[in-house]
């Protein structure tokens, strides 16, 4: 019996090895398995804190748009009031000019059509554009016929009479001009 004693302890002693080692590797495992979790859960926190740095960004980004949005709607004219002023004091200095003793048509003439000149200087620095379709053929996209007469001096559809000049903003119509028609 000692022999076979002897047999069944190398079996023993292999399975009892066998088992050690497995748990050996069970450990080890568990271990790398705390590893990968722990670190997962560092790059998730990492994740997050991002998320909430861009979730934060956005915000901010959203309301400074927002506020220079209203800004631009608040002061988007400034510019041409700060054009407009000179032609309001020229209009005004030449309403005073009016009413003095020694101001003749002439001089009112001439001051009125300098402040006009100068009005639309200041709309075609602003990219708005003067529509006088005097002896134009009418196109009914940029105006409005307020009546048709028969004109044997015009061909028909021409404009024969402009009651009122249009106006254009950046090619985009803001009054059509309002004219006579030839039939």
């Amino acid at each position: 019996m000692s022999d076979q004693n002897k047999q069944a302890n190398p079996d023993e002693l292999d399975a009892a090895n066998s088992e050690q080692t497995l748990e050996q590797a069970e450990t080890e495992v568990e271990q790398d398995v705390d590893q990968l979790l722990e670190e997962a859960r560092q790059q998730a926190a990492t994740h997050w804190d991002s998320l909430l740095r861009v979730q934060a960004d956005m915000e901010n980004l959203r309301r400074r748009t927002r506020i220079d949005i209203e800004n631009a709607h608040k002061y988007g004219v400034e510019k041409l009031i700060h054009a407009l002023v000179p032609v309001a004091d020229s209009l005004e200095m030449g309403l005073e000019a009016s009413s003095k003793p020694e101001a003749s048509l002439e001089s009112i003439r001439e001051g009125l059509d300098m402040t006009f000149k100068q009005l639309l200087d200041v709309l075609a620095d602003f990219n708005v554009e003067r529509i006088n379709p005097a002896g134009e053929k009418f196109d009914p996209q940029k105006h409005e016929a307020m009546t048709m007469i028969p004109s044997p001096a015009h061909e028909s559809n021409m404009v024969v009479e402009v009651f009122q000049k249009g106006y254009a903003l950046n090619e985009r119509l803001i009054r059509p001009a309002r004219v006579i028609v030839a039939q």
